[in-house]
Formats: structure tokens, C-alpha cells, sequence
């Protein structure tokens, strides 16, 4: 639902809040369209709850109205699960429904490439870990120590950093630290690039195997003539034979080879 923020956003009071639960209670079965209205209300009245979450988890990379949006359908939940004979208040009932909506997307949403939810999880841990081992052992843990605090296989612990670095993706056109340099270079620069030599490779290997079919003489005027770019008279002094010989077996020898590339 879309609700513009207005009058009907002031702070209820707890009574205001139980009286609409109430009524919200009467009508579920009853009256659809009271229902819906009175579940409107309460969205709109506690949106200022949700605001105030999300506000904790917008340095986190992800925009605010985002968060605001999914604590909202935390915020929707909790409406629909709340039972007055509970005996607690609306808003103690519904925080941790709302922060759980936005934790949640955080796991599942703000990924980058899909992760399972148990590494998503140890990754969470392992940086809570760091934290706290950092202060009790005065340096920074190993991979060993983490894992012994954590329950769990070093090559565990290993997984869950690098699938960390899985949260955000950066864009080709991020510049890498150039300490002011104005011709500061990006990340695509640092791409791999197209390799023409690959497009004929394919080619290459089916003309080295056809190469078998020629004789060495042949091979020789080939290799000197196309490798080389040496001149068919330069092949002929070379060779001891004249240049129309050279020419003669040049193209006898191109010959062999274009029919043994078609029977390929």
C-alpha cells in the first residue's frame, strides 16, 4: 500500500492504538472494508516506528527509502499477527518484525551474487568475531583462532570472507585510489580485453595438422615465404633451385593443403 505521511501520522496514544486493534479485531470476518481502513490507519500511524529502525541500518549502502519500504512490510505483519491478549504494547510487538524485515533483506536482497543463507549468516559472525577476538587477544585472529571460536572448518570460515566480498558489486567505472592524479585509472581498465589471436586459433591448429601432409621441402618454402615473409627469389638462392621452381612448389604445396583442410 502507499500512504502519504500527514495529520493522520501524529503519535498515537496506547489506548488509541488498543481501540483500533479492536475494531480491527471486530472486522476481519465481518466487514472487509472497515478492515482494510482501520489496518490503513495503523500503517499510517506507526510509519514514523519504521522510519526511526531504518534510520540504524542506512549506512549500510542501501537507501533509506528502500529500508523504509521493507520495514513497512514488516511493519504490515506485525499488524496482522498482533493479538491484544497479549498483553504487550503494539510497538514493543512490532520492532522486532520490522527489524527482521530489514535484516532479511539485507541477506537475501543486498547480495550481490547468490550466496547461501549459512554462509550469509557465518559471514555475519566472522565480522562480529574479528571484533571481539581483535580486543581479547590484542591482535588480529587467525583463520585457526576464528574458527575455533566460531565451530567451525578454517576452510568454513575462509568461504564465508571471500563470499563476503559478494555484497556489493562495483561498477566498471570506479576509479581505483590515485592519490589526485587527474588521468586516474577505473577498474575496466584493468579488464582483460578481447584477444584477436583467440579468433584464429581454432584455424591455427587445424592448418598445423594439414602441415602433415606436405613434404619438408614444402614445409620450408611455406614457413620462409608466409612466417618469414621472405621473397621466392631469396627462397630460391636458399634452396639451390630457381624461383620458378619455388613458385611451382608454393603453389603445389598451398594446394595439398586446401584439400586437407577440407576433408576436416
Amino acid at each position: 500500500m502507499q500512504s502519504t505521511p500527514g495529520a493522520d501520522e501524529e503519535r498515537w496514544d496506547r489506548q488509541r492504538t488498543r481501540e483500533a486493534f479492536a475494531r480491527l479485531a471486530a472486522a476481519r470476518h465481518t466487514n472487509l472494508a472497515v478492515f482494510e481502513r482501520v489496518r490503513d490507519q495503523l500503517v499510517v500511524a506507526h510509519l514514523n516506528l519504521v522510519r526511526y529502525l531504518a534510520v540504524k541500518f542506512a549506512n549500510r549502502g542501501e537507501a533509506l527509502d528502500d529500508l523504509v519500504q521493507v520495514g513497512t512490510v514488516g511493519l504490515i505483519k506485525a499488524i496482522d499477527r498482533f493479538d491484544l491478549e497479549r498483553g504487550v504494547e503494539f510497538t514493543t510487538y512490532a520492532t522486532p518484525t520490522i527489524v527482521g524485515e530489514i535484516k532479511r533483506y539485507f541477506r537475501d536482497k543486498g547480495w550481490a551474487v547468490k550466496v547461501p543463507r549459512r554462509l550469509q549468516e557465518l559471514n555475519l559472525s566472522v565480522n562480529r568475531a574479528i571484533e571481539k577476538l581483535t580486543v581479547q587477544l590484542g591482535h588480529s585472529p587467525t583463520v585457526a583462532e576464528l574458527a575455533k571460536a566460531l565451530n567451525a572448518s578454517e576452510e568454513e570460515i575462509l568461504e564465508a570472507q571471500e563470499l563476503g566480498q559478494a555484497y556489493n558489486l562495483l561498477s566498471l567505472d570506479t576509479e581505483v585510489a590515485s592519490d589526485g592524479d587527474k588521468n586516474a585509472q577505473t577498474l575496466g581498465d584493468y579488464i582483460g580485453r578481447p584477444d584477436p589471436q583467440l579468433a584464429n586459433l581454432e584455424d591455427r591448429a587445424n592448418l598445423e595438422r594439414a602441415f602433415d601432409v606436405l613434404s619438408r621441402r614444402e614445409r620450408i618454402i611455406l614457413f620462409l615465404r608466409f612466417y618469414e615473409s621472405v621473397s621466392q627469389t631469396e627462397i630460391a638462392k636458399r634452396l639451390n633451385v630457381s624461383q620458378m621452381h619455388v613458385s611451382r612448389l608454393q603453389q603445389k604445396a598451398l594446394e595439398k593443403l586446401r584439400e586437407a583442410l577440407l576433408e576436416r
